[in-house]
C-alpha cells in the first residue's frame, strides 16, 4: 500500500510540473506577488501633495512648512485664497490643506491660542489620518511647550518601524493559504474535466490512500514555494530578521497548509469545474482573511468579528508566524498557535476528507 501512495504522490508531482500554467502562477505568487505587496504597500506617507494659504506673511509659518520635506511630503504649494485650496483638494491636485490664520503669528508671539486650519481629503482615510498625526506632532515640536516630561520611545520587535517586512510576511501567509485551498480542489477537479474520474474509482487502490496522496501532494508543493519566498523575497529582498525558530515555522506551516487543504477537499467535492474551484475558494478565504487580522488588529474588529475571528486557523498561523519571526518566542510559548491550528485543521481536513470520500 505504501507504494502505490508514493505512485500517486509522485503523479501528482509530475502532472503539476508538466502544467505551465499552474507552475507560473505559483511562482508568481510566491515571488512577485509578496515582492509587490511588500515594496507597493504604503502605511507611512509618502509623497503626500499639500498646499497651503498663508495669509500672515511673517516667517513662522515657513517654518513649519520647512519641516514637511521628502520623503514623506512633496514641496508644499502656495494657494491664493481657501477657495482655490478647497478646489485643488475637490480635483485631487493635492491630499492635505494647510490654513495660516491672518492672526497666527501674533497669537504664537503673544502666548494666545494660535489656530492652524487642515483641510483633508477623507475619501484616502487612511494616508490622510496618519498625514494628519505627522502634521500634529511637526506642530507640537515647534511650539515646545513647557510641559516637565520627556517621553522615550523603545520599539520593540521591529526598531526600524518597517512595514515592507510585516506586508510582505502577511502577504505570504495569506498567499499560502489561497494557494493551498486552490491546489487541492484542482487536482481531483481536474479528474473529473478530464473524464478520468470513473476511472480511478475502478483503480483497487483504498480511496483513503489516494485522497491523502493527492493532498499531501500539493502541500509539499506549497512548502517548497515557501522556501523560496523565504529566501529570494522575504529574507533576500527585505532582508527581514528571523528572531525565532525556523524549523518551528515550517512546523507550524506544514501543520496549518493540510488545515487548508481540508477546505480544498470541501471545495473539490461541491465543484465540477475548475473555474468553480476558483469562485467557490475566494469566496470561503476571504472572510477567514479578513478575519485573521492579516489587515486590521483583532483588538479593532467588532466583538461579534472578534468572536468568530475565534475560527479562523489563519489567525493562530498568522499570530503565531509573527511571534516566530519578530518576537523570537520560544515553542513553549507557541503551544497556543499550534494548538489552534491543530485543532482546527483536524476538524477542517476531516470533514473535507469525508465529503470528498463520499464521491468514491
Amino acid at each position: 500500500m505504501s507504494r502505490v501512495f508514493w505512485v500517486v504522490f509522485g503523479k501528482e508531482i509530475l502532472s503539476f510540473l508538466r502544467s505551465i500554467g499552474l507552475v507560473a502562477a505559483v511562482l508568481y505568487s510566491f515571488t512577485a506577488d509578496i515582492y509587490i505587496a511588500g515594496e507597493g504597500i504604503q502605511i507611512t506617507p509618502r509623497n503626500v501633495k499639500i498646499g497651503y494659504v498663508d495669509d500672515t506673511g511673517r516667517g513662522i509659518s515657513q517654518k513649519i512648512l520647512s519641516r514637511l520635506h521628502r520623503p514623506e511630503f512633496l514641496p508644499p504649494r502656495r494657494f491664493k485664497s481657501q477657495e482655490a485650496l478647497s478646489r485643488a483638494i475637490f480635483d485631487k491636485e493635492i491630499l492635505v490643506g494647510i490654513l495660516f490664520d491672518q492672526d497666527f503669528e501674533k497669537d504664537f508671539r503673544q502666548g494666545k491660542k494660535a489656530q492652524l486650519n487642515l483641510l483633508l481629503d477623507a475619501t484616502a482615510a487612511s494616508q490622510s489620518f496618519t498625514t494628519l498625526g505627522y502634521l500634529q506632532n511637526i506642530v507640537m515640536d515647534f511650539s515646545k511647550p513647557n510641559f516637565p516630561v520627556v517621553i522615550k520611545s523603545h520599539k520593540l520587535f521591529n526598531q526600524n518601524a518597517d512595514n515592507h517586512s510585516f506586508m510582505a510576511l502577511t502577504e505570504m501567509l495569506s498567499v499560502i493559504t489561497l494557494l493551498i485551498v486552490i491546489l487541492t480542489a484542482v487536482v481531483f477537479v481536474r479528474e473529473k474535466e478530464e473524464g478520468t474520474w470513473d476511472i480511478m474509482l475502478l483503480m483497487p487502490v483504498d480511496p483513503k490512500l489516494i485522497i491523502l496522496a493527492k493532498s499531501l501532494s500539493q502541500v509539499m508543493i506549497v512548502m517548497v514555494g515557501v522556501l523560496l519566498a523565504l529566501g529570494f523575497v522575504i529574507f533576500g529582498a527585505f532582508d527581514t530578521p528571523m528572531n525565532g525558530s525556523f524549523w518551528t515555522f515550517m512546523l507550524l506551516t506544514f501543520f496549518y497548509s493540510f488545515s487548508s487543504a481540508g477546505i480544498g477537499l470541501f471545495v473539490a467535492a461541491v465543484s465540477k469545474s475548475t473555474m468553480q474551484v476558483a469562485q467557490l475558494s475566494i469566496i470561503i478565504m476571504m472572510p477567514l482573511i479578513f478575519l485573521s487580522g492579516a489587515w486590521t488588529p483583532i483588538y479593532a474588529m467588532h466583538p461579534a468579528l472578534q468572536f468568530l475571528s475565534l475560527f479562523s486557523p489563519l489567525r493562530y498561523y498568522i499570530e503565531g508566524s509573527e511571534s516566530i519571526f519578530f518576537r523570537g518566542t520560544e515553542f513553549i510559548d507557541l503551544l497556543p498557535y499550534f494548538g489552534g491550528v491543530l485543532l482546527l485543521g483536524v476538524l477542517l481536513y476531516w470533514y473535507g476528507f469525508r465529503k470528498i470520500g463520499k464521491l468514491f
